[in-house]
């Protein structure tokens, strides 16, 4: 993949029940965002719905697959 806008740590995303999303902030106003589905299939990449930025998203798999272990 190309160049990503920044590395995150997942500690530093917000957890938005409703969507059921990781997110957070996006320079362009809007945010970026990524679900539990996709980090437990290993995807670390969260996407901007408003813009072309991306981020990749730094997380433990064990905890984000089994979150109640650890």
């Amino acid at each position: 993949m190309g160049a990503y806008y920044d590395e995150i740590e997942i500690e530093d995303m917000a957890w938005d029940e409703e969507k059921r999303v990781y997110h957070y902030p996006c320079p362009c106003g809007d945010r970026f965002e990524i679900s539990r589905h996709q980090l437990a299939n290993y995807e670390d990449i969260a996407t901007c719905p408003s813009c072309s930025l991306i981020i990749r998203v730094i997380y433990d798999p064990v905890r984000i697959v089994f979150p109640y272990r650890c």
